[in-house]
């Protein structure tokens, strides 16, 4: 029950509107106990007495009380549904900004399916367990409560019938609540393979299309959802026992009760109004004992899914501000790798003892084979990660004892894959600076060499770019990524491989981009295409995970190493490539 106590306390900050809520229920739950007593009356007179005037004073007092109950009962459910919807919006909000908290390294051991599924399905699946259920509670123990001492004082015998049946309920849902608790976990975790199965074919729709492999997925995202529809039908099975065994545990006893009473009646023991208003109590004694067993097989369904949320909740990001971090002060850009080392996993070391000290305004070039680790050194220094041993400083401070986001306000990043906002253009470059005016979105945009084609899209800056920018090319892609990094004015920049996979055209526009971009500004660029860092003022030379090699290009190409075997390479693939013949000639398919 721990975790059902912390969704409790999310209804705190809503305690007046529940408290009101509960006044409410309360009056509607007595109202509903005193209506028997005055069928018991009504009976009597109809079948006894038969005095037309009190049977319509009766009939109107009863009509009263159903039109109280109806009041009551209408203004108690509007409070408490609305603080539930009002509680499950605080609780996404809440998951949302959770994950914001969260280090890169959770999301790259984690299937995006698998974390949506969290954020929508498990969810849900509280959604009814937080004011409903201490609602219902709350109503059925009145009504439970209050229906037993009734019947004690009109008749003990017959109470002690309708108590028999309390200890069967208990045992019944007990026995299946454990089975549903464990059956709710398993389908929410079966969902959540096929949620990560339709993200993935929503993402990567040109490769299916491509490979033709529409078949294949198909009979994944198939066999996701049998697998959790078996799940399913195993927890509907339980619960289509389950809820006629309950019905016919309370007929059986109904049965019971007319039998012995109608013996009473026919004997003098008790008028017919009392019987009829013993049924009616039993009626409602016996709505709250298998409405109790319903709810605890809901609680544990609720449960298991909020085991899966408060993991999410209770998982802390393994880069975040310590207690004692301070604000980074403004960056001049000088940079110190200090015998760094890092691993994705404790078996394998990524990066070894690097050592290396940059100077403000420097441009640094990082080569190497793949897999050298280039990537996670700009990682690391844009603290994505923290090193495993050793440290980083900037301007002579340890990254481990700043805030993250007085430092990342002060650093840039443009990646090789650029993700863009399922927004506008505009949107996707003011992205950088809150509050920036449209004429710094445009000039951020000529410097970018990316205006002239912003110009001519249908609708210039407000044109919508679609889902990862998937509506324009890659060469356009990565300018407006520059324009989001000018506007943001970083003090260090970080190129992760930013001119690779382009045109001819669009690379001399992006390397114009990128020399005004890194101006004055400590500069780090990693590079598949060398000849793009050929002005850099030094180039460090990695190969798993170390420098192995360090200087300019001259200097390098001199050395006869990694580097001029690298850039030797990669411009005979440019010079070396066979020249069209009709023979080597592939036609374009028309």
């Amino acid at each position: 029950m721990k975790n059902y106590k912390r969704l409790l306390q999310l209804l705190l900050p809503y305690k007046t509107a529940l408290g009101m809520g509960s006044v409410f229920l309360i009056a509607a739950s007595a109202t509903n106990l005193a209506v028997p007593l005055f069928v018991r009356n009504l009976v009597d007179i109809v079948m006894v007495e038969k005095n037309l005037d009190h049977l319509n004073d009766i009939a109107i007092t009863i009509g009263f009380l159903f039109l109280i109950q109806l009041v009551c009962q209408t203004i108690h459910n509007y409070l408490f549904d609305v603080t539930e919807k009002r509680v499950i919006s605080d609780f996404r909000k809440d998951l949302f900004d959770h994950l914001h908290t969260m280090s890169v390294s959770y999301f790259v051991k984690r299937r995006t399916g698998e974390v949506m599924s969290r954020m929508t399905n498990d969810v849900t699946t509280i959604e009814n367990i937080v004011t409903d259920l201490p609602a219902t509670a709350l109503q059925q123990s009145i009504r439970l409560v209050g229906g037993i001492v009734i019947i004690i004082y009109m008749n003990w015998k017959l109470t002690f019938m309708i108590l028999v049946l309390a200890p069967v309920l208990v045992l019944f849902a007990k026995t299946f609540g454990r089975q549903l608790k464990k059956l709710s976990t398993e389908i929410q975790d079966k969902l959540a393979v096929s949620t990560t199965i339709l993200e993935e074919n929503i993402s990567c729709y040109q490769i299916v299309k491509s490979f033709v492999r529409d078949r294949l997925e198909s009979e994944r995202f198939s066999n996701a959802i049998e697998d959790s529809f078996q799940s399913a039908r195993r927890r509907v099975i339980i619960s289509s026992f389950f809820g006629p065994s309950i019905g016919f545990i309370a007929f059986s006893t109904s049965l019971v009760l007319l039998w012995y009473g109608g013996r009473e009646v026919i004997t003098g023991g008790i008028s017919p109004g009392e019987l009829i208003a013993f049924i009616l109590y039993a009626t409602i004694i016996a709505g709250p004992m298998g409405s109790f067993a319903r709810m605890y097989t809901r609680l544990q369904e609720g449960l298991g899914a909020s085991e899966r949320l408060f993991e999410l909740l209770d998982t802390s990001g393994e880069v975040r501000d310590l207690p004692d971090a301070r604000p980074m002060p403004p960056i001049s850009g000088r940079v110190e790798f200090d015998d760094t080392c890092f691993h994705y996993r404790e078996d394998r070391e990524v990066i070894k003892n690097i050592s290396f000290t940059v100077e403000p305004g420097q441009m640094i070039a990082l080569v190497g084979p793949s897999g050298a680790g280039k990537t996670t050194m700009i990682n690391l220094l844009h603290r994505f990660y923290d090193p495993t041993r050793g440290e980083i400083r900037v301007d002579g401070i340890s990254l481990q004892n700043v805030k993250l986001a007085s430092y990342w306000n002060q650093v840039g990043i443009v990646p090789q894959e650029t993700i863009l906002f399922g927004d506008s253009i505009e949107m996707n470059i003011k992205y950088a600076k809150a509050g920036a005016t449209t004429e710094e979105v445009i000039a951020a945009a000529k410097a970018a060499n990316a205006h002239t084609f912003i110009m001519e899209c249908p609708e210039q800056y407000q044109t919508i770019v679609g889902e990862k920018g998937i509506r324009l090319s890659a060469g356009q892609r990565q300018r407006i990524a520059i324009a989001r990094a000018i506007l943001k004015n970083p003090r260090i920049l970080m190129l992760d491989e930013a001119t690779s996979a382009l045109d001819n055209e669009s690379e001399v526009l992006i390397q114009e981009a990128l020399e005004r971009l890194m101006k004055n500004r400590t500069s780090f660029v990693i590079a598949h295409r060398l000849s793009t860092i050929h002005n850099a003022e030094r180039i460090l030379v990695m190969d798993d995970g170390k420098i192995v090699e360090t200087g300019t290009h001259g200097e390098l190409m001199g050395k006869k190493g990694l580097y001029h075997r690298l850039y030797t390479l990669k411009n005979l693939e440019i010079v070396e490539k066979p020249p069209e013949t009709p023979e080597n000639h592939i036609p374009e398919l028309r």
